[in-house]
């Protein structure tokens, strides 16, 4: 791979081989109060997001689960109880602060998660072995979004689905509003929070650099995905992209 290769971080055009450091560092400074921050940002709507993912996900007794970039555990913990101690469910995450809190969390109120330390774009698990994958506001901070759909789509089973949740592109008559709340309030709500404005000022502008609905769409068919579909939520704030392996 060419070294000089650039991507975005943000608004920002950088070197491909620094983005995944800039990346761990907004994630080391904020993994203690990410939760909250979630909750603020959003008035507790990620929550909600969240539930209509697992609920799309046709997930049942049995199923092995991949959750990729899941962070503090959210969706691994929603599918293990879905799972009732059946099946497999696995948290995976690049950043160690981000995937320990996970852990933490999901084993103090006895979740039965598998946990691995990994690069989205190289996945340590063998092709067609898991019946869902998920990711969660995570794909906008990978470097090579089409090669980490690429292996999500590898480990799925034939009949297995991906869903994305993520960020997107809002209702045009509410975007000067969306607009003056990400860049004007969640910077300064994260530096009331977390101490760290930049990381939030981050956040606002991979939103706008991240493909639009129909721009996803399209990566997770190239990446070999069928029936590729999406849902708005909250006028498009949020999107959920559900596609299937055959």
């Amino acid at each position: 791979m060419d070294d000089r290769s650039t991507t975005h971080f943000g608004f920002e055009e950088v070197a491909e081989g620094e983005k995944a450091q800039r990346v761990a560092d907004v994630f080391d400074s904020v993994a203690q109060r990410y939760d909250l921050m979630n909750d603020v940002m959003s008035g507790g709507l990620h929550r909600l997001w969240k539930a209509f993912a697992i609920a799309k996900s046709g997930v049942r007794e049995n199923f092995r689960v991949l959750d990729v970039a899941g962070g503090t555990g959210d969706l691994a913990l929603a599918f293990a109880k879905k799972l009732r101690g059946s099946g497999e469910v696995w948290l995976t995450d690049i950043n160690n602060a981000m995937l320990t809190r996970g852990r933490d969390r999901l084993y103090d109120r006895g979740a039965l998660v598998r946990v691995t330390q990994c690069d989205a774009e190289s996945l340590p698990y063998p092709d067609d072995y898991f019946d869902c994958v998920t990711v969660a506001f995570g794909l906008r901070n990978m470097t090579h979004k089409g090669l980490a759909l690429g292996e999500m789509r590898r480990v799925l089973r034939p009949g297995g689905r991906l869903l994305v949740l993520e960020f997107s592109q809002v209702w045009k008559p509410l975007a000067p509003a969306y607009d003056f709340y990400s860049f004007k309030v969640i910077p300064r709500l994260g530096q009331l929070i977390t101490r760290d404005e930049a990381s939030y000022r981050y956040l606002a502008e991979s939103i706008r650099v991240h493909p639009d609905q129909e721009g996803l769409k399209g990566l997770m068919e190239q990446a070999g995905l069928e029936r590729v579909e999406y849902f708005n939520l909250a006028l498009g704030v949020v999107a959920l992209h559900r596609g299937f392996k055959f």
